[in-house]
């Protein structure tokens, strides 16, 4: 496999290379994490099973997505594919010994704000079947991409054919062109037009019927469901590209003293979905919120709407690793009934 990987680096790069030295490095959660170097340069690896290739391939649309605001920094994508038994990613090495001082964190506030507020000027990836930067991707092979819509495939393994990339945001809509994953979970993201159905069916919703499947009891679950239009109700938010996955850990600050975020789970939806998650399991200094407040202040409403949208990460770690966080995820229904 490293071979093939030092030979596709060497492919897109257009700069021979070759692996020196690989050493293990944390990965996330759910895959092995590796340094790769040569004389010169370093890369991260990320593996898993060949299995996951679809999770690793929107991986790197949702990086060249969020690359292309040139707002906040990311990593960028350099290559993925599969060999053998395994799947593999490798992206952009960033050195995140950085202090993380109050004015690294208020700029991450502000880049993160910037980003929110966004807009592509047209379609910048794709129509469906043609390639999305052949540099990342495997140009031409087609992937059994049933993590994507109704397991249909695109020559790059990540449209549905004919359709125009970010079509539905040009309409105004909620969601993105592919579904990615959360964690290792599935993350629907149909183009929804109203934000208060997408939220109810594709986020909590899911997550409930996932959860119902592995054994667990929401007693008030579906009464949830039922008032999620009610608790929107008069909230239009408007489409913002959201990172989707932003607790501490993905979030750093490099040797340079520059904010950094990745391991995204991104999709065009409410602005307030990243924010909520970053109170909830803390990690982010006063001085980031207070950059952000500068340049795109939050909504009215924000602290109730706040509990709604931690609830799906909660429901998720439940699905994901089950023990307490059913617990925690009644009470936060309870709450929001209440």
């Amino acid at each position: 496999m490293w071979d093939k990987i030092s030979a596709q680096i060497s492919e897109v790069t257009g700069d021979k290379f070759a692996i020196d030295n690989r050493r293990s490095v944390s990965g996330g959660c759910i895959n092995q994490g590796y340094a790769i170097s040569s004389i010169s340069r370093t890369y991260f690896a990320k593996i898993n099973q060949a299995s996951q290739v679809a999770m690793f391939e929107a991986e790197a649309l949702g990086l060249q997505q969020m690359r292309e605001t040139q707002t906040i920094r990311v990593p960028q994508p350099i290559c993925w594919g599969t060999e053998g038994n395994s799947a593999y990613i490798v992206l952009e090495w960033l050195d995140l010994g950085g202090r993380g001082d109050d004015s690294a964190w208020e700029e991450m506030g502000r880049k993160l704000a910037a980003m929110h507020k966004y807009t592509p000027p047209s379609p910048p990836l794709s129509r469906g079947g043609e390639e999305v930067d052949s540099g990342l991707f495997r140009g031409g092979e087609e992937v059994d991409s049933g993590l994507f819509r109704g397991g249909e495939k695109a020559d790059s393994g990540l449209f549905r054919g004919g359709e125009e990339a970010n079509s539905g945001l040009l309409r105004g809509c909620f969601g993105w062109d592919v579904n990615n994953t959360i964690g290792s979970t599935v993350q629907i993201n149909n183009w929804t037009a109203n934000w208060a159905e997408f939220w109810g069916e594709h986020r909590i919703g899911y997550q409930l019927k996932l959860a119902k499947s592995r054994g667990g009891h929401f007693p008030q679950g579906e009464r949830l469901l039922e008032v999620i239009p009610e608790l929107l109700a008069g909230y239009e938010p408007q489409p913002s590209l959201v990172h989707g996955d932003l607790w501490g850990g993905n979030a750093g600050v490099t040797s340079a003293g520059e904010p950094v975020i990745f391991d995204p789970a991104m999709y065009f939806g409410d602005r307030e979905v990243d924010l909520a998650m970053t109170e909830l399991f803390g990690g982010f200094s006063a001085a980031f919120y207070r950059g952000y407040n500068h340049v795109f202040p939050l909504n009215s409403g924000y602290e109730q709407r706040k509990i709604l949208y931690n609830l799906y990460h909660i429901l998720n770690h439940f699905n994901l690793f089950g023990g307490s966080y059913q617990s925690q995820a009644n009470q936060m229904i309870n709450r929001i009934l209440n």
